[in-house]
């Protein structure tokens, strides 16, 4: 999954089934990766992408978590979500099955920006 240090276009691309076997994305390169997203921020020593969006209103953060449901369901990539103080959504990215990032999380991220913008 590991091709290319260059940001591809994440947002084009689907997930891949990974159930381990492959190496994490270093921190260095999910910095670059994430000029491509600048409304996602690396964190917990480079092993995880988070997300923050205040929707304004209960009604729009359920539409943002349902919206993001369905495409982690059809992605086979799930995401943390954190929905706090009725209209306050944290989106976390990790692949679970190696510790770290990897290419999904980029995919996910980049897909998940299209349905809450």
């Amino acid at each position: 999954m590991n091709e290319s240090k260059s940001s591809p276009d994440w947002s084009s691309r689907h997930c891949v089934p990974c159930e381990g076997g492959i190496d994490r994305i270093s921190a260095d390169d999910a910095s670059q990766y994430l000029t491509e997203l600048p409304d996602w921020s690396l964190e917990n020593d480079g092993n995880q992408i988070t997300r923050k969006l205040n929707t304004g209103d209960f009604q729009t953060a359920i539409r943002h978590l349902n919206a993001i449901a369905k495409l982690a369901e059809a992605e086979q990539h799930h995401p943390d979500l954190h929905l706090t103080g009725y209209r306050h959504l944290r989106i976390v990215l990790t692949t679970h099955a190696i510790g770290g990032l990897s290419e999904n999380d980029f995919v996910m991220a980049a897909r998940i920006n299209q349905v809450v913008s």
